[in-house]
């Protein structure tokens, strides 16, 4: 893969101009993706415009923004020489992450932290590279300790990841078991009203669960560890009364578990388990005047030795971009006092 700048066709051009040349023309499709979809970020998000000629790229624009998007093009077809995939969040968690200011280089670990996939998390279906910066420092965090919380805005990928280590965990026999658990605070006394038997009745509230576990594991070995119990999920209601042994428990939304129900499942931790509580603190649907439960955790277990506490914000969000923006208008209602 060779790098040059060329000289403008014409006087009359604003813009230089860089060129990259690829030496496999397959991976180069790859890289700009369904219908150039890659290359249309690049451009929307940095400002340049990039024309695609054959087997090799030619970059339009400022020459400090020119720069910028070669390194990111370069390490994205990296990736791919490695059998990697890239995919439209990768390109844009490059974007947000080589953008990062950070006065000791800390931006510079991530770029390669990016580029050479130390920081992986490998389950059967895919390999999961963290995004950000709070995304790494979390996922080192699962592996480390014994209990972890993770705690931020929607779209962060706290639960995500936490299942990803979770697959991972089973996969290479560090766990017998995975659990997952939300409580089923929206459905109330309402419940009984739903059709069906109590599976059924809760397995609407379980569904992001659901949709975790498919992207990593084929949908038989999926069905064949639930049918084993080897992956079990379950609302926080049904863990009262158990120990939770050599598995790797998550509960989710923990926002909406109570200070009593939220002391019920961490005093359920057995031997040779881990546990991750995920929660948005913005997002409480208990019923007003009753306190939450990730709320009292944070001020009752802060600096208890094996618990840590990870955290995430808008900057996060590696859904939609629009996501991140709709989390910071909040924000800035809430500071205003709206």
């Amino acid at each position: 893969m060779g790098i040059s700048a060329l000289t403008p066709p014409s006087a009359a051009t604003a813009a230089s101009v860089s060129q990259i040349e690829f030496a496999n023309n397959r991976l180069l499709i790859e890289l700009c993706g369904e219908y150039d979809r890659n290359l249309t970020h690049l451009e929307s998000h940095l400002g340049v415009q990039i024309i695609r000629r054959g087997n090799q790229l030619d970059i339009l624009g400022p020459e400090d923004v020119r720069t910028h998007t070669v390194k990111i093009l370069e390490m994205l077809y990296q990736r791919l020489e490695e059998g990697r995939s890239v995919e439209p969040g990768d390109v844009a968690a490059l974007i947000r992450i080589s953008r990062e200011p950070d006065p000791e280089d800390a931006s510079e670990e991530q770029l390669e932290m990016f580029r050479t996939g130390r920081l992986e998390i490998r389950t059967r279906k895919k390999i999961i590279s963290p995004r950000t910066k709070a995304q790494q420092d979390y996922t080192r965090a699962l592996m480390a300790n014994v209990l972890n919380f993770g705690i931020g805005p929607a779209g962060t990928g706290k639960t995500y990841i936490a299942v990803a280590v979770g697959v991972q965990m089973i996969s290479d026999g560090l766990v017998e078991k995975i659990i997952l658990s939300r409580p089923a605070v929206e459905a109330g006394e309402r419940l009984g009203f739903l059709p069906g038997d109590m599976k059924e009745k809760v397995d609407p509230y379980m569904q992001p669960l659901y949709d975790a576990l498919n992207d990593f594991l084929p949908s038989k070995q999926l069905q064949k560890l639930m049918e084993e119990r080897k992956i079990e999920i379950a609302p926080l209601a049904f863990m009262r009364g158990r120990t939770l042994s050599n598995a790797f428990v998550v509960l989710d939304e923990a926002q909406n578990a109570t200070e009593m129900q939220m002391k019920m499942f961490l005093t359920r931790l057995g031997e040779g388990s881990r546990m991750v509580i995920t929660g948005d603190r913005s997002q409480v649907d208990l019923p007003r005047g009753v306190q939450s439960g990730l709320r009292a955790a944070e001020r009752i277990l802060e600096g208890v030795e094996g618990i840590s506490f990870s955290y995430f914000t808008s900057a996060d969000v590696v859904r939609h971009p629009l996501v991140a923006r709709i989390i910071q208008a909040y924000e800035r209602d809430e500071e205003k006092g709206g």
